[in-house]
């Protein structure tokens, strides 16, 4: 654990956490930004299976939001990572996805997780290889929307990572 993870509270997002998260993951220039109130909603429904990071000050510096598979509920799908500028580089968000991941395994059962990637963002799918490596699971790769299914013009196709079982 470096120093800035020795100082890093992670716990569930609130409400009030909402406009912030919409922030970091405007910011971040790679996500799909959505609305913002679909953060406020996330930060309210879905706060169990989703994860802030807080600074020293309590402050959200990042977050992972995630919801269970509605046909597959031992499945965590991960839908966005995301940190602050000014903290990326320290650990952050691999400590957020563990931290996440164990939660959601002791609370639900999880022991699978899924994301999609987008080629290219080679951030992403390093932090989900290393997560992979470190749970001792398998991680197989599938593209499950592809760049025609978008209807709002182009976009690069989302490329599914299936990584489980989680061993450890």
């Amino acid at each position: 654990m470096t120093a800035a993870q020795a100082d890093l509270q992670i716990d569930r997002p609130t409400v009030a956490d909402g406009a912030v998260l919409w922030r970091i993951a405007r910011d971040s220039k790679v996500l799909d930004l959505n609305s913002s109130y679909s953060y406020l909603l996330w930060c309210r429904d879905f706060a169990a299976t989703s994860a802030v990071a807080r600074d020293e000050r309590g402050e959200p510096i990042g977050f992972v939001s995630g919801y269970l598979r509605p046909d597959s509920p031992r499945t965590l799908l991960v839908w966005q990572v995301a940190v602050d500028a000014s903290h990326r580089g320290r650990g952050i968000a691999a400590a957020l996805l563990d931290g996440l991941t164990a939660r959601t395994a002791q609370e639900h059962g999880v022991d699978t997780v899924e994301t999609t990637i987008t080629p290219g963002n080679t951030a992403s799918e390093r932090l989900f290889t290393a997560f992979a490596e470190r749970r001792g699971a398998l991680l197989e790769r599938e593209v499950l929307f592809d760049s025609g299914q978008f209807p709002d013009g182009p976009h690069d196709p989302e490329v599914l990572y299936r990584i489980g079982p989680l061993t450890r």
